[in-house]
C-alpha cells in the first residue's frame, strides 16, 4: 500500500554545479556503509555463537555508521527526550528512506519491514545483516509473526514500526494501524513491556517546498535520493522521544495505536511550517 495525493510532488533536480557536491557525498557514503558493513560482519561472526539472538556490539557499528551518514548528508538532527530504557517497541511517523538513518543514528532499535525489502538490491542486504524483522501480509503468518515478536523481545532487543504502513509527505500523520501491536499484548510479555511514541518533522532547506524530504506513492528512489545529496546548505529534521505508553496500561491494541498516533500527530501538525 502507498499513501498519494492529487498535488504533484516537488520536482527533484540536480543543478549541474552540483554534481561535484553529489559525487563526493555518494563516494564518501559508499565507503563508509562498505566498512561498517564488513565490520558488523566480523563482530557478527563473534555474536551469534555466543549470543543467538542478542546483539550486544553490532548495533554500536550500525548506530555509528548511520551518525557518520547524516553528517556526510549535511542533515541537521534536533532531539527532544531520550529513547527509553525499558525493553518493547518503538513507533513513528514515516516520511522518507532518511528516517531509517535518522532513527538508527539515535537509537539501537531493530525495524520491522515488509517481506519485500528483503529483496531490494543494496537495501535488502543491509537490511538483513542488521536484524531487521520482515513480515508478510498474510493472515496465515500472523501467528509465526507474533512468536518472533515475542522471541525479539525477550531477547532484549527495541522493535521499531511504522503504523501507517506507508509514508506520506511529511505535513500529516496518517491513522496507525494496530495489527503490530498485537504481539505486544501476549501474556507473557504485556505486563512488562512499553511502547515509546517517536515524532519526525523535517524541516525543508531555504527556499524549498516543506514536502521536499517527503517519498512517498511513486516517486522515484533515485531522484529523490541524488536531489537530496545535491542540496547546500541542507534541511533538518527534529525528532521527538515522547514519553513511554506501558502496554498494560491499555485495554487492546486498537487503544495503545490509537494513543500513539494522537502523541505523534500532535506533535508533528504543532511542528508544521507557517502558511
Amino acid at each position: 500500500m502507498t499513501w498519494g495525493t492529487d498535488v504533484p510532488p516537488p520536482a527533484h533536480q540536480v543543478p549541474r554545479a552540483r554534481w561535484g557536491l553529489v559525487a563526493l557525498r555518494v563516494l564518501a557514503l559508499a565507503a563508509l556503509i562498505g566498512v561498517g558493513l564488513a565490520v558488523h560482519l566480523t563482530l557478527r561472526l563473534i555474536e551469534r555463537p555466543l549470543f543467538g539472538l542478542r546483539r550486544p556490539l553490532s548495533p554500536w557499528i550500525t548506530q555509528g555508521v548511520c551518525r557518520l551518514a547524516l553528517a556526510i548528508i549535511g542533515l541537521r538532527l534536533r532531539v527532544t527526550g531520550r529513547p527509553m530504557g525499558a525493553s518493547g517497541a518503538l513507533v513513528a511517523n514515516h516520511v522518507s528512506w532518511l528516517d531509517i538513518f535518522v532513527l538508527n543514528a539515535l537509537d539501537r532499535v531493530y525495524f520491522v519491514a515488509k517481506g519485500e525489502v528483503a529483496r531490494w538490491p543494496v537495501i535488502g542486504v543491509l537490511a538483513r545483516v542488521t536484524g531487521t524483522v520482515f513480515i508478510r501480509r498474510d493472515r496465515r503468518e500472523a501467528a509465526r509473526q507474533k512468536l518472533l515478536f515475542e522471541a525479539r523481545l525477550r531477547a532484549g532487543q527495541r522493535l521499531l514500526f511504522f503504523p501507517e504502513g506507508t509514508s506520506t509527505d511529511g505535513l500529516r500523520v496518517l491513522p496507525f494501524k494496530s495489527t503490530l501491536f498485537a504481539a505486544l499484548f501476549e501474556p507473557g510479555l504485556r505486563a512488562g513491556v512499553h511502547v515509546q511514541p517517536v515524532s519526525l518533522s523535517y524541516r525543508a532547506p531555504s527556499g524549498r517546498e516543506a514536502r521536499f524530504f517527503g517519498w512517498w506513492g511513486g516517486m522515484d528512489f533515485a531522484g529523490h535520493f541524488l536531489s537530496v545529496l545535491a542540496q547546500w546548505p541542507q534541511g533538518g529534521v527534529e525528532v521527538v522521544f515522547h514519553p513511554p505508553r506501558a502496554v498494560a496500561d491499555h485495554a487492546e491494541r486498537k487503544a495503545l495505536a490509537a494513543a500513539c498516533g494522537a502523541d505523534i500527530a500532535a506533535a508533528v501538525a504543532a511542528r508544521l511550517p507557517e502558511g
